[in-house]
């Protein structure tokens, strides 16, 4: 029995505001419960809710610029910069800016849409 998994077919997670997701590992794709991998693509002028999940978060900016609001603190990721937002924080995720921001996104435990806490 092989030790590994490649994956190979990620789940494309249905948005309605542009944004793509590729989750690699986590509850929708391999059921992993314990931490998931998204490969995410922020396009232009694209923003998120402020939420508060109940589990960490790592980014790591692949291409473009992101915007993080922490705690009332506003932050800008560039190219080859990651951060680490603890859980229980409220955050606001966008990308304000004019050309879109590729990431890779990590969450533990696992992104779970009944964590995030998203305000409407």
């Amino acid at each position: 029995m092989k030790k590994y998994f490649i994956q190979k077919a990620p789940f494309i997670v249905p948005t309605t505001d542009g944004k793509l997701i590729e989750e690699h590992h986590g509850n929708a794709t391999t059921n992993n419960a314990e931490i998931s991998i998204a490969h995410m693509i922020a396009p232009p002028k694209w923003a998120e809710p402020f939420q508060t999940p109940e589990f960490d978060e790592y980014t790591y900016i692949i291409s473009g610029k992101k915007q993080f609001i922490i705690e009332g603190e506003t932050v800008i990721l560039e190219a080859g910069q990651s951060i680490k937002i603890e859980k229980n924080s409220r955050v606001q995720y966008s990308n304000p800016f004019d050309d879109p921001c590729e990431y890779i996104a990590i969450c533990q435990p696992a992104f779970d849409f009944t964590k995030v806490h998203r305000e409407e």
